[in-house]
């Protein structure tokens, strides 16, 4: 397996300009609450936080999926920001606004340049919410520098069973389906257990994102030992009907070798469970994060 020995980059500054231009008329539209970028220089390069919400507690921080960025929690940022600061991510090695300088080849590596930016914004118990290959960064901040995490919520995540072919093939057809017309994409969508095929807004990045190459390692399965050391509190949400994994079996070993870690598989949903499931995954990061003191954010009847 080849190890990624050159940043991921758009293909040429043009490229990069278009889609940096779609991704900010997006962010005018989708973002419900005002909120401030800040950019994080890091070991690994420059990276994007939006924040939003009160002063004075520590922040729920966002991390998003392959090809995705700070712009997949548009539904979030509202409820989350009335109970915490709110940061989310534009991930190096992703399209976004951050721009990787080096290389990263290792899970070490990948979860360095979050532990500086939870270093730079000051976070000394933040709750991190990772979803798919966010979910694997988070866990790497963990597993090797540590620290500055009050508490995880990973949504579908990868590192918990071997990737396979049936995953590759969700992820090329639901690239490929992404370029179709509206109507039939929507279709599509139910068909290959994809809801983020609906997500009409974002589906607009997709075509400036083709000119992105991205370079980032390939998780392996994590061992029951490496597991048993994670120090921090944990929560899963497992999409039933998830390409990445067997929910089951996977749900099945998470509770023999970490009993404490509350693990829920969500009903009717893939590995798009973010956009498959909003409030349900709201209502979880909730749970562990709300402050005391603070009543949680009702239940929104608006799934976009």
């Amino acid at each position: 397996m080849r190890v990624p020995d050159r940043p991921s980059a758009f293909t040429s500054d043009s490229a990069r300009d278009k889609y940096i231009a779609a991704y900010d008329r997006l962010l005018g539209e989708l973002w419900p609450v005002p909120v401030d970028a800040v950019d994080v220089e890091t070991r690994s390069g420059r990276v994007r936080v939006y924040r939003a919400g009160p002063d004075g507690e520590d922040p729920v921080v966002l991390l998003s999926g392959s090809g995705g960025n700070a712009l997949a929690w548009y539904r979030y940022i509202e409820p989350l920001a009335k109970i915490r600061p709110v940061l989310a991510v534009d991930p190096l090695g992703e399209p976004g606004h951050s721009v990787q300088t080096e290389p990263i080849a290792t899970g070490a590596e990948a979860g360095g340049w979050l532990t500086d930016v939870l270093a730079a914004v000051g976070a000394k118990r933040a709750h991190v919410v990772g979803s798919s290959y966010g979910a694997w960064t988070a866990l790497e901040q963990q597993f090797g520098e540590g620290g500055r995490v009050a508490a995880l919520t990973l949504v579908d995540p990868v590192g918990f069973a071997p990737l396979t072919a049936r995953f590759y093939r969700w992820v090329i057809v639901g690239g490929m389906a992404a370029l179709l017309p509206r109507a039939l994409r929507r279709r599509v969508a139910g068909t290959v257990g994809n809801g983020a095929l609906r997500e009409d807004a974002l589906m607009r990045l997709v075509s400036a994102g083709r000119s992105f190459r991205r370079r980032l390692p390939i998780p392996p399965a994590y061992t029951d030992d490496q597991l048993r050391e994670l120090a921090a509190p944990v929560q899963v949400l497992l999409g039933a009907h998830s390409a990445l994994h067997d929910a089951q079996a996977v749900a099945a070993r998470l509770s023999e070798v970490v009993p404490s870690w509350r693990v829920e598989i969500v009903p009717n949903t893939g590995h798009a469970l973010p956009v498959e499931a909003p409030d349900l995954v709201i209502e979880r990061i909730t749970a562990v994060a709300v402050p005391a003191g603070v009543e949680a954010p009702a239940r929104s009847a608006n799934r976009g």
